[in-house]
């Protein structure tokens, strides 16, 4: 999609966004520190409480409060369709995720009954928050892989919160549904049928965008998101009604991951070829799609390896959560958000005002070392089995520090843009260091005094 398909004049009031967006990096923050202090026992086992309770801290805390609120500006931007009810509903996600996460990580953490019923009774918000993404979806058209994916990603975290919604009530005591296919349903449309479709649809759109990629093969993007939400259907079909024949629902969801390989590995290599190498946040992007292969290749070869000493599901489980999940949304909130201060900066101010450059709105030294420091975290959860319990102390303090680093560097933005208002754009002097020309910037991302 060129920037001239992009109806930037459509854009929400930067409240409704930033509200969603601010939070999340410290929701992430207290995930890290969660990892940090809680009890090793059972790690590396993907299952095990802290290893849940973090995931879900992560997943619900920061992930989905930035994912929701990037298609509530994506949705009328791109598809020039208003979310209905995004005003009162986007300050509630980051406090819904957190509520939900806080009380599932009181009930696995602690054993308490009443805590998963309360998070089976606060997940009706994030229904909400899907029938809404629904309702919206209706009314686009669907003319890319982009536009597509924002048709319909409502209906993959409604089946992903539903299934959750399931199992919390399961285990506080509410109903009896049955564990393993309610589980099987919960993981694979969060991790694939929402964070993965909606990662790959919206990077068709801001790769190209920002860094400058090629875009993927048509062939492949074509795919966009069915190739995703196919298979899932498949596997959720077969896992419900044939319970009995387990090999039907893997081989949906060996087509699936199929899918995602190739995904991975075209991404990969339009993210090595990269006109924008030099931007401070380029380097997430190939490491997260070389994650969705690994995380692809990996959950493969544990479902039709036997048992062994390598803990495959571990590794494919961070890889799918921070390699394809924080990572990208990392690079893309340090780069959406200066672009949305800079849009609103200029839409709010006079013709005639300067307004300052992204890269002066967060400097690229800084957002460079948190992404060095992410990595370094994401390094030491792979390396976890090595060390269960010294090692997820350290990841989740760099974690934590990480995540800590992004919210400051998205609040320092923020002052950024209220000072300017204030002040009615930048002072002339400093302008001609902080202001740079037309065609310096991926989508017009600066400005000079308007003649």
């Amino acid at each position: 999609m060129r920037g001239a398909d992009l109806d930037y004049a459509r854009a929400p009031r930067p409240a409704l966004v930033f509200g969603c967006l601010v939070p999340a990096p410290w929701l992430g923050a207290a995930a890290g520190l969660l990892l940090a202090a809680g009890p090793a026992d059972g790690l590396p086992d993907r299952f095990a409480p802290l290893a849940l309770a973090a995931v879900h801290a992560l997943a619900l805390g920061m992930l989905l409060p930035v994912m929701v609120g990037a298609l509530f500006q994506m949705m009328p931007v791109v598809a020039r369709v208003d979310v209905p009810g995004a005003g009162p509903l986007a300050p509630l996600m980051a406090a819904s995720g957190t509520a939900v996460a806080g009380a599932l990580g009181v009930g696995l953490l602690a054993g308490e009954a009443a805590a998963m019923r309360a998070a089976a009774a606060l997940g009706a918000m994030l229904l909400l928050a899907g029938a809404v993404l629904v309702a919206a979806g209706r009314r686009v058209a669907a003319v890319d892989a982009t536009t597509r994916t924002l048709a319909g990603i409502g209906a993959p975290l409604m089946a992903a919160v539903l299934a959750g919604i399931a199992l919390a009530g399961t285990f506080g005591g509410l109903w009896r549904a049955p564990v393993a296919q309610a589980l099987g349903l919960h993981m694979a449309w969060a991790l694939g049928g929402w964070l993965a479709a909606l990662v790959s649809g919206v990077a068709a759109t801001v790769l190209p965008m920002f860094w400058q990629t090629p875009r993927a093969p048509a062939a492949l993007v074509r795919w966009l998101p069915l190739g995703h939400w196919l298979p899932l259907a498949a596997f959720s079909v077969a896992l419900l009604l044939w319970p009995g024949h387990p090999q039907w629902a893997q081989g949906a969801l060996v087509a699936w991951l199929v899918f995602v390989a190739a995904l991975g590995g075209c991404g990969l290599a339009g993210a090595l070829r990269a006109r924008r190498r030099h931007d401070p946040l380029w380097l997430l992007w190939p490491v997260a799609c070389a994650s969705m292969l690994g995380a692809a290749v990996l959950a493969v070869a544990a479902m039709v390896l036997p048992a062994g000493p390598l803990p495959l599901a571990w590794w494919a489980g961070t890889m799918a959560l921070v390699g394809v999940g924080v990572l990208p949304v990392t690079a893309m909130l340090g780069k959406i958000v200066p672009f949305l201060v800079w849009l609103h900066l200029r839409r709010l101010l006079p013709p005639r005002a300067r307004v300052p450059a992204m890269q002066a709105i967060i400097a690229p030294g800084r957002q460079r070392g948190q992404a060095w420091l992410l990595l370094t975290a994401y390094a030491l959860l792979l390396a976890l089995p090595l060390a269960p319990a010294p090692l997820a102390r350290a990841a989740g303090l760099l974690l934590a520090g990480a995540n800590a680093w992004l919210g400051w560097q998205l609040l320092a933005a923020l002052r950024c843009m209220r000072r300017m208002r204030k002040c009615g754009g930048l002072p002339p002097r400093l302008a001609e260091r902080l202001v740079m020309g037309p065609g310096e910037g991926a989508a017009g991302i600066a400005t000079r005094r308007t003649p």
